[in-house]
């Protein structure tokens, strides 16, 4: 590619030479241009990325009030954070497209503004909005609200002519006899004709989901505003319905017998999916005997196989409160792969010799045969090694021969954690809400999820066995997937610093990269703006090890909850790479995910690589940047839902009483907790009664001018419910006398 840039008959004609066929140089291009490696100019001309200095790539990021930015696949040299792109240009795309953008000048700061030239690659072939009739004629308004155009409905295109996939997950019937009947129901609807700067999009609706407060309609919705892949197709379903069940001579050929031992998983109460099963023993030596073992899924889907390229493409379960998005089909997922108390399960197990200092002595892995001997819950387990008498004593007894069991692996992973302890480990243990229903699924109120020590047991379990079996990978020398947490920036350490030096703490970095503040003379629109410039000192060196230290320190301070989520904002995201570089927060060097194959891919490919299959670099690293992005989406599916949950339950809750904790203060106001409800809002400062009140920086407290009075963190309140925003998912409250 001469000077970087080449048309696409160039490229054609010069390969060709080569033997390759035009369809593959097509598809190569087409691929490449996605991935912002190449990018495409006028004309069917191409540039390389890397040469390229008038032009990038990206993804665009819509904000509510209609400007975005651009998150480039390669930044050129200069650049820094995202390329803002103002209203009118942003209109050109839809929120998550790829599109290719004009540089503006660099700024003295590296920011740089950007104009959109071209949508590479549409992210909404179909979004989920709601019907309306207007004057106008019939539209569908996209529930995402970073998505501000209208998407117009042409006459005759307003009632899909299928109604209902007999094969979706949890898809009730919906129908309609009239278009009338429609208005306000939320809807799918295919893109015909995208919208640009002048005009509507077109569409087709193609699914009735039903109005946003019928039951189970939420979920339904966050399915399809996150793109999440939810119906099987007929090949997937065939693939499923046909599994062997039995157990055979095939099925036991190499395989290790491990059914005389009592072997047990330990899951929560709803859990339907069993993957992981655990049995110890205290040898004479002091030693303890650890046996993970984990549903061999990679026997039953085979690579290139329908279930295969599905699992692939969804690349982890995705949990809601009242249901689920599995990965795999059920009659895997919750049958033949699911680790199932009395029935002959399919194991990939993982054996280990562990010192009493947390060392393993020896380890090997193998495929085997179990029969789990029972189902246990954290509930009973915790009940049963640190309950009351009364739990105690009607457990051990229901679980008799079980019980030296449960003790060993309490024993155990108290060990596995003074361990991790010793080398720097991080462990936050924030609590995650958790959505209470009644008999009727209606929700009924929100609470602290519990993490005791039988959570705390099986997680020690499950680490010690992934940390194993990354380490035998890389000791093989084979290429293989790995779980990694990088260590965080510079930057993001010196703003976490600043703002923990507010409430008298630190990281205790000594050399720590220090942050001046410096009048930038670079304008945005317009606008002077003061930036922050960071000076890292090239021998100041961060360690989880400083982040454990103060996590231990601030255990229990009212600003505990506070500091631990500006700890969090300051690390990376951990994510899949084909290149080991080690587990920051772990303080690991070697770390992968082997213990859920049922609900994640990359554990499946952890196990097909353990058994003797090999995958190449590039194949890994694509799946490696796939399987986090699949993650991701997963992750703020289920955040999202569990908010609206929250707001849905609130909004019959205006007027109402509640005690509360202050746990954030801003200029703006103060962010309250409330004790019975695991539920957070906003107490506005223009509405603190009988004085006029100021944030002070330097104390983070809320002070009246002229009654002194304040509010800090840690302060308990009585609030009252005024607002609830559902569109932006916000609570607010006035303070009680």
């Amino acid at each position: 590619m001469p000077h970087g840039r080449a048309t696409l008959k160039t490229l054609t004609r010069e390969m060709g030479n080569k033997g390759v066929r035009r369809e593959e140089v097509e598809r190569a291009v087409e691929r490449l241009t996605r991935k912002g490696q190449l990018i495409e100019l006028r004309n069917h001309t191409y540039q390389l990325a890397t040469k390229a200095r008038e032009f990038s790539s990206g993804t665009l990021r819509m904000h509510r009030d209609g400007f975005g930015f651009v998150i480039l696949d390669q930044k050129p040299e200069g650049i820094e954070g995202d390329v803002f792109i103002n209203q009118d240009s942003a209109q050109r795309a839809m929120h998550g497209d790829r599109v290719l953008v004009r540089l503006g000048r660099i700024g003295h700061d590296g920011r740089v503004n950007g104009d959109i030239v071209r949508v590479l690659h549409r992210a909404n072939q179909k979004m989920v909005g709601q019907f309306r009739l207007t004057k106008r004629g019939a539209f569908v308004v996209p529930y995402d609200q970073k998505i501000k155009q209208w998407i117009q409905i042409p006459e005759g295109f307003e009632i899909p002519s299928m109604q209902v996939n007999p094969d979706r997950v949890g898809q009730k019937e919906v129908r309609v006899e009239q278009v009338a009947d429609m208005n306000g129901m939320m809807v799918t609807v295919e893109v015909l004709d995208f919208p640009d700067e002048d005009t509507n999009g077109v569409g087709r609706v193609v699914e009735l989901l039903g109005f946003e407060d019928d039951f189970g309609v939420d979920v339904e919705i966050m399915i399809r505003k996150h793109h999440l892949p939810h119906e099987f197709g007929p090949d997937v379903i065939d693939e499923a319905r046909a599994v062997r069940r039995e157990i055979g001579p095939r099925e036991w050929e190499d395989r290790r017998d491990f059914r005389d031992f009592d072997i047990v998983t330990i899951d929560g109460e709803t859990a339907r999916d069993f993957d992981d099963a655990v049995w110890v023993e205290k040898l004479e030596s002091g030693n303890y005997q650890l046996q993970v073992h984990i549903a061999d899924v990679s026997w039953y889907v085979r690579p290139g196989s329908a279930i295969d390229r599905e699992a692939m493409m969804r690349g982890t379960s995705v949990y809601f409160p009242d249901r689920a998005v599995p990965m795999l089909p059920v009659e895997l997922s919750t049958d033949i792969c699911s680790l199932r108390p009395d029935e002959e399960r399919l194991v990939m197990s993982a054996l280990m010799e562990i010192d009493p200092q947390g060392m393993i002595v020896s380890q090997e892995f193998c495929r085997g045969v179990i029969k789990s001997k029972a189902r246990m819950t954290y509930t009973n387990v915790y009940k049963l090694l640190e309950g009351t008498k009364e739990e105690q004593a009607e457990l051990r007894s229901t679980y008799a021969p079980l019980v030296r069991r449960f003790e060993l692996m309490k024993e155990l992973a108290l060990v596995l954690n003074r361990m991790r302890s010793r080398r720097g480990s991080i462990d936050f243990d924030l609590p995650e809400a958790v959505i209470e229903f009644d008999p009727f699924g209606e929700m009924v109120g929100v609470s602290r999820s519990p993490r005791n020590i039988a959570h705390r047991l099986i997680e020690e379990l499950m680490l010690i066995a992934n940390e194993a079996v990354a380490t035998h990978l890389e000791a093989m020398g084979v290429a293989s997937l790995y779980r990694i947490h990088e260590t965080p920036d510079a930057k993001r350490v010196a703003e976490f610093e600043e703002a923990a030096s507010k409430f008298g703490v630190s990281l205790g970095l000594g050399a720590v990269p220090v942050k001046k503040l410096a009048n930038i003379k670079s304008t945005r629109d317009g606008r002077k703006i003061r930036k922050d410039v960071f000076i890292s000192n090239p021998n100041a060196t961060v360690s989880s090890k400083h982040y454990q230290k103060l996590v231990a320190k601030i255990e229990g301070r009212a600003e505990e909850r506070i500091l631990s989520f500006l700890m969090l904002r300051s690390l990376k995201q951990a994510r899949y790479s084909s290149e080991n570089e080690g587990h920051f927060a772990l303080a690991s060097k070697s770390y992968t995910h082997f213990t859920s194959p049922i609900r994640r891919y990359p554990d499946l490919v952890v196990h097909r690589i353990l058994a003797g299959m090999r995958y190449d670099e590039e194949t890994l690293r694509a799946l490696g940047n796939d399987t986090s992005f699949t993650e991701r989406r997963a992750a703020e599916a289920e955040r999202e839902l569990v908010e609206w949950k929250k707001m849905r339950f609130m909004s019959e809750k205006v007027g109402d009483e509640f005690d509360a904790l202050i746990i954030s203060t801003t200029k703006f106001g103060c962010f309250v907790e409330l004790e019975e409800l695991f539920i957070e809002g906003l107490i506005p400062i223009d509405t603190l009664p009988r004085d006029h009140y100021a944030y002070q920086e330097n104390s983070r407290r809320i002070v009246g001018q002229r009654t002194k009075r304040t509010f800090g963190i840690g302060d308990k309140v009585r609030v009252a419910l005024v607002k609830v925003d559902l569109s932006e998912k916000r609570l607010s409250f006035m303070l009680v006398s």
